[in-house]
């Protein structure tokens, strides 16, 4: 029988077990929500930011996020500007999913 150890450092990340749980995930939105629970919160959060620290793509790290709203561990809410024009989006990583009904109306 194989014996496993795990050897622990100071730095590491406290982060809610959900997400690595939930069968609906793939393995890669449940990697990057993990990465992205571990990061600070001035951390540039953007697809290039991360695919700056990870081996994939901007394309796959999109996939990743797209896959993690519409399992409701991010929710986008778009910004506009007076005229009605998106001017941007305004990103929350939660470490368990958000019900529909708890999500902001998007404009």
């Amino acid at each position: 029988m194989a014996v496993f150890h795990v050897k622990k450092n100071t730095d590491y990340t406290i982060m809610a077990n959900h997400h690595l749980r939930d069968k609906s995930l793939s393995l890669k939105a449940k990697g990057l929500l993990s990465q992205m629970l571990s990061l600070p919160e001035e951390w540039d959060y953007t697809l290039q930011g991360l695919a700056y620290i990870n081996r994939e793509q901007i394309d796959a790290i999109r996939q990743a996020v797209h896959e993690l709203e519409r399992a409701g561990y991010i929710v986008r809410v778009r910004e506009r500007d007076s005229r009605g024009r998106l001017r941007g989006a305004e990103y929350t990583i939660y470490e368990q999913p958000q019900s529909v009904s708890a999500l902001p109306a998007l404009d």
